[in-house]
């Protein structure tokens, strides 16, 4: 899946412990990018059932925001990042690191297991189809320049 609205702030401050990072995700603005592992690949159809299942049912049209409550850098350019991340109208911690290239590209990943949220993981075909309930979410992002 692809996330095609957010944004994102990163807070760098002069001292220690003065580093913050921001995010908000539009959960109507989740793409279907593919699927793994089924008898056959995913119709145009079947992307546009799970978008508007998610949409509806599993996100429930509420946002995604994630607030950081520290973000410890490294002294090989990444970051350790502890946060609050609501999804569905719950909230709860999580962790993850971030890495920042020379070119500012930053990457990082974080898995997400859904039933934490109270979220039910996506199914359907009477099983056939569905989302594990443990997902890796994948960040890319470029820092803006100057």
């Amino acid at each position: 899946m692809h996330v095609t609205s957010w944004q994102a702030v990163l807070n760098v401050g002069e001292g220690p412990g003065q580093i913050s990072l921001e995010l908000d995700a539009d959960a109507g603005s989740l793409r279907v990018h593919e699927g793994h592992g089924g008898a056959q690949p995913l119709s145009e159809d079947d992307k546009t059932d799970i978008h508007k299942s998610i949409d509806d049912d599993v996100l429930k049209r509420r946002p995604v925001e994630f607030r950081s409550t520290s973000v410890e850098p490294s002294e090989d350019d990444s970051m350790r990042v502890s946060g609050e991340l609501t999804m569905a109208g719950d909230t709860h911690p999580i962790d993850f690191e971030l890495t920042v290239d020379s070119d500012g590209q930053l990457s990082g990943s974080a898995t997400v297991k859904q039933t934490n949220w109270s979220i039910k993981p996506y199914s359907a075909l009477f099983g056939a189809l569905k989302v594990t309930d443990e997902v890796k979410v994948i960040v890319e992002a470029s820092l803006p320049s100057g």
